[in-house]
């Protein structure tokens, strides 16, 4: 009983540290992954470069499977591109295996010890960043000490001694084991950490082992499928690839792991890194022996969950997907680029909504009301939501303030929306009361607008570049605007008392006047935004 209580704490200890240095390097190198993957093209060797990375910089096959089916059911990734991606992931998989594999005796306590200095005594972010790696990777090795020490003592108990060498007789019952252990712990790096810690005590032949590793991998596409099964045919497309690809690797292996292990045992003296070792090599193997044949996977999965145009669900939102979660960098980066297609959107509702006052375009008028019901406010509800229920996953310090500023920019543009829904209210009015303006008031209205619009658009183009010289510019441009509002406002005053304007129009037009004043003040608003976070913490547009 204490064995097993030791193995448990071991495991909860080593998982415990891949989430610690999963964290780290996330925030350590999270931007840089997300860089990687807008290059993401239909290059394979690209792809396959940024699986291997990002697998070995997350420590999870998981957290990375589930944030592709993520963006390919936000068309973000095509199913090809997924699966150049997962052949680099298989490599990527292996790097935690050959870390743990080392024999570093207390340097994990010192390791330990540094983690916990740098995170309490050092409050410069870039030294917490570090501070969670070291303490990761010696919670990680203590926890491998525990369950090796813990598997020395459930060796001497028969049945176990007994089952861990049917496994090296009977390869199937390793493979069994490793697909059930990896579905349960829903981690196939903690099922192939156990093994090494196996073979650190002889308590698994090599046999023995390279059938758990296979299992293993098959047993990893279970998250995936789990993930895949509730969203899009593409999205089960991605799952499908995965299962057929670890799939084939086992088949093409199981019947010679005699022989594969035979060769493994000339890479090294130590059992542990011979794991390691077998580890690396199948995953190598089967990724670079399927590299060719991604286009044929590809074409086999759509088979499989073929895709009907007709039952396809129509998303508001083009970007974020509830499976970037997984990911918070990617998260707050698809965030960010919804705000933006958002504010693209506004930026068209203001335009048509000044053409229908000025021009009296119903046509444009009811446009302006459609993309403000249909779409602005849909697409705002959605990505509020997502950013809410992104901001109370476990988020550095860094990415609430990305996030925060997000929620922060999204009230600006919403508001801009409504300003443009009003004018084309008033549109509509003018219309239907065959009110008229002026030439003088026509001129005065379409400089304001043209001003106000002018503002907008740069600072969402300051939003997207993160350029700070051109946010001060639109605060400048902004007092700029709020001078000429207040000489027009003038000039249509004294127009009201001379008897030149209508009633009902100098009505419209100083309400007119007022949205687009206010909607100088929402671009400004975002102006002062960017530099704000550009004085405090790292872009989240681009």
């Amino acid at each position: 009983m204490i064995g097993v209580i030791k193995i448990l704490g071991g495991l909860a200890l080593f998982l415990y540290g891949i989430s610690l240095l999963s964290s780290g390097m996330e925030m350590l190198a999270g931007d840089q992954i997300q860089k990687w993957l807008d290059r993401v093209t239909n290059s394979r060797l690209k792809s396959m470069f940024f699986g291997t990375a990002a697998s070995a910089i997350l420590q999870s096959s998981g957290l990375l499977m589930v944030t592709m089916i993520g963006l390919v059911n936000a068309n973000l990734m095509t199913v090809v591109q997924s699966i150049s991606v997962m052949l680099g992931q298989e490599i990527g998989t292996t790097v935690t295996a050959q870390i743990v594999a080392f024999e570093i005796g207390d340097f994990r306590l010192i390791l330990v010890i540094l983690g916990i200095i740098f995170l309490e005594f050092f409050p410069n972010r870039d030294w917490q960043k570090y501070g969670g790696i070291l303490m990761g990777l010696g919670v990680i090795f203590v926890g491998m000490s525990y369950m090796a020490s813990a598997l020395n003592e459930l060796v001497d108990i028969p049945w176990i001694a007994n089952s861990l060498v049917a496994m090296g007789q009977y390869p199937w019952i390793g493979i069994l084991a490793g697909i059930i252990a990896t579905s349960l712990t829903q981690s196939s790096t903690a099922v192939t950490s156990v093994t090494v810690a196996m073979g650190m005590t002889n308590a698994i032949s090599l046999e023995g082992a390279i059938g758990i590793i296979l299992g293993a991998n098959i047993g990893s596409c279970i998250t995936g499928l789990i993930a895949a099964l509730r969203l899009s045919p593409v999205a089960r497309q991605v799952s499908y690839s995965q299962i057929m690809i670890n799939v084939f690797g086992v088949l093409l292996f199981m019947p010679f792991i005699p022989q594969f292990a035979d060769l493994i045992q000339r890479t090294s003296p130590d059992l542990p890194r011979q794991i390691a070792n077998a580890h690396t090599v199948f995953n190598v193997s089967v990724s670079l022996m399927l590299f060719p044949f991604v286009r044929q996977i590809a074409a086999v999965a759509m088979r499989l969950a073929p895709a009907d145009p007709e039952k396809v669900e129509h998303k508001v939102t083009m970007y974020i997907d509830e499976m970037q979660y997984a990911v918070p960098t990617v998260a707050l980066k698809e965030a960010s680029r919804e705000l933006q297609r958002l504010g693209d959107i506004t930026v068209e509702m203001v335009e048509l909504s000044c053409r229908a006052l000025l021009e009296k375009d119903i046509v444009a008028a009811e446009r302006v009301l459609y993309l403000e019901s249909g779409v602005a406010d849909p697409v705002t509800r959605d990505l509020e939501h997502f950013v809410s229920v992104l901001m109370r996953s476990d988020l550095s310090f860094v990415q609430q303030k990305r996030a925060f500023q997000i929620k922060d920019l999204l009230v600006d543009v919403e508001r801009v929306g409504d300003m443009a829904e009003d004018i084309a209210d008033y549109a509509k009015d003018r219309v239907a009361g065959d009110i008229p303006f002026t030439e003088e008031a026509t001129n005065e209205l379409t400089e304001l607008y043209e001003f106000a619009l002018s503002i907008y658009r740069q600072s969402l183009q300051a939003l997207r570049e993160q350029n700070r010289d051109l946010a001060k510019t639109v605060g400048e441009r902004e007092k700029e605007f709020d001078n000429l509002y207040w000489k027009v406002r003038e000039r249509h005053i004294q127009r009201q008392m001379s008897g030149a304007c209508h009633p009902e129009a100098g009505v419209i037009f100083i309400e007119t006047l007022r949205l687009l004043e206010r909607i100088s003040d929402h671009a400004d608003n975002l102006g002062i935004s960017v530099i704000r976070n550009l004085n405090h913490v790292p872009a989240i547009a681009g």
